[in-house]
């Protein structure tokens, strides 16, 4: 297959519009002047007791200057969620006096670590990146291209907060190389901050009912909302805009990002956000929440009421005991038609949304520009597995029996009739990497027709692993973030992966600064309708589509 100056939705027989050479698909990003790069033969490092030193509400932090972008590793935004304050809404960190070293990332939160590198090939196309695992672990990264004493009051930059993936259970804010913030500071003059917070039990245990705290149940979100108060009193240090801050997520982080646009806390800490391979329409059923937090209680051997002491089981042995409480609660989460159990935001009514999502044309969500995209390939099959290449289209059928039942035929044929040029094995990783939940976020959040959301679908695939990676999962990450030489077990490298980067990071920058995409080097990206189900096809040769497996969808219904 030809490397470059491709379009793989066209290559499955789909017709897409914009693919001739337009002005609008070759114009350079409409950007603020690339910042440039050291000289490779000047010092690349800065770091000592004087350099790169700024003020934060709670003391002064230090952290160091590499290749010309400043960054401060680190940084507390809440305090220690262990003991007295495990199940609680975040606290605010202890000020200091000295100067404090930024210099290295915080603490991973609580999770299960072991065996995290078993799949050795795993490891190494995604390169986790993991720290010391701790409840003290609320802790904020900044990469930013100035101070604020280098530029004048009015030229705050636009700032990005990264939520890692990881469902709301596993992940940190660096877990990997992609998620690195200098190249985009430095493409687009911007602030880049990410953030660890707290996950899984400890983040979602409801024990609201077991005489917990009301808000128990989503105090992994509302560290979430205290890192955006952070920003808000604090990154004009930094050199960045509080009044111009965009969240993005991926995976679970962008399920983050759309339980942040319906938590009542959040309301003017962000004012863009972009949703990448997940969203989520409703919180968890405080019903089940609250019924799985009396299990929790039940199976540490402890009385409702007893919360102190459960929050001094350590925190290992914790989650050990919650997942046993996930497990007997099972008939509980079918009962109510969840699709599955465990710890996630709850939609408790009051710190967040008990409703479905963007319902309201009123609400603030209404407002904020939304950019949502998903891969291809989310879930590939074959992402690394040689021998089903030549899996045959009745074998998929079977393959999909588990998920979908009885209309497993009836789908694989209207995947093959929607794309009549795919292999088996290409149909198999589109159908179970579907876009149905991001098109219903998209006609969700249409719905209140106030502020635009606009739709992408990333098909780049890299030349890694003789072709079998496919658009993967996660592997758009880096190109947004313009991090393709970075990520190169994603990538491979080079100019055919930049050259789409240059042109999706230019978008993001444009949507950070605006909320319009437009001009940062893509073609003409018109906002997404139901009726048109407008959408950016990101490859080689990227184009807009509309609604391209509309006709495969409905056989998911």
């Amino acid at each position: 297959m030809k490397a470059s100056r491709r379009n793989f939705l066209q290559s499955l027989g789909v017709g897409v519009a914009g693919l001739g050479l337009s002005p609008e698909t070759t114009a350079a990003p409409v950007l603020p002047r690339k910042l440039a790069k050291p000289n490779a033969d000047e010092q690349q490092l800065l770091v000592g007791d004087t350099i790169a030193v700024t003020n934060t509400e709670y003391g002064k932090v230090r952290g160091f200057i590499l290749r010309g972008i400043y960054q401060f590793l680190g940084v507390p935004y809440g305090a220690d969620t262990s003991g007295k304050n495990r199940f609680m809404p975040p606290q605010k960190p202890t000020p200091w006096t000295d100067v404090r070293p930024a210099l290295w990332w915080g603490n991973s939160a609580p999770q299960i670590m072991e065996k995290r590198y078993a799949n050795v090939t795993a490891s190494f196309v995604d390169h986790w990146n993991y720290d010391d695992v701790s409840e003290d672990c609320l802790k904020i990264n900044v990469w930013t291209p100035a101070l604020d004493t280098q530029k004048r009051p009015t030229e705050g930059r636009p700032v990005v907060v990264w939520l890692h993936g990881g469902g709301f259970t596993n992940g940190n804010g660096i877990e990997q190389d992609g998620y690195h913030g200098e190249n985009l500071a430095r493409l687009g003059n911007v602030v880049f901050c990410s953030l660890n917070h707290r996950l899984g039990p400890l983040g979602y245990t409801h024990l609201k009912a077991a005489g917990g705290h009301a808000a128990s149940g989503n105090v992994g979100n509302l560290d979430m909302v205290a890192a955006l108060e952070w920003v808000k009193n604090n990154i004009a240090n930094f050199g960045g805009d509080p009044g111009n801050v965009t969240i993005i997520g991926q995976s679970g982080g962008g399920a983050k990002v759309t339980t942040l646009m319906n938590m009542p806390s959040a309301k003017g800490l962000f004012h863009k956000a972009v949703a990448l391979s997940g969203s989520s329409l409703a919180g968890t059923n405080s019903e089940y929440a609250e019924k799985l937090g009396l299990k929790v209680m039940e199976e540490a051997g402890l009385k409702p009421g007893e919360i102190d002491k459960l929050q001094q089981i350590p925190w290992r042995q914790y989650i050990d005991i919650a997942n046993r409480a996930t497990e007997k609660m099972a008939d509980e989460a079918k009962r109510l038609n969840l699709p599955r159990g465990g710890f996630a935001p709850v939609a408790d009514g009051d710190s967040m949304n008990g409703e479905a999502f963007f319902k309201d044309s009123n609400h603030f969500s209404a407002d904020i520009p939304l950019m949502i995209c998903t891969t291809f390939h989310e879930m590939n099959p074959n992402r690394t597995e040689a021998a089903l290449e030549t899996v045959s289209l009745a074998e998929v059928k079977e393959k999909i029996k588990p998920r979908f039942g009885d209309k497993s035929g009836e789908i694989v044929d209207a995947y093959a009739k929607n794309f009549p040029k795919a292999r088996p094995i290409e149909l198999w990783a589109m159908i179970v990497s579907n876009r149905k939940n991001a098109v219903a976020a998209a006609d969700a959040k249409a719905s209140q027709q106030k502020a635009p959301v606009y739709v992408a679908w990333f098909g780049w695939q890299p030349p890694l692993f003789d072709g079998r990676m496919r658009a993967f999962h996660c592997d758009d990450i880096c190109f947004w973030f313009y991090n393709t030489d970075l990520m190169l077990t994603h990538t491979g490298g080079g100019k055919r992966p930049r050259g789409l980067s240059e042109k999706m990071a230019g978008s993001f920058l444009n949507f950070m600064r605006t909320g319009n995409p437009n001009g940062g080097g893509l073609p003409n990206w018109k906002p997404y309708t139901t009726q048109n189900g407008e959408t950016m096809i990101l490859d080689d040769l990227p184009a807009l589509a509309n609604d391209p497996d509309r006709e495969a969808r409905k056989a998911l219904v």
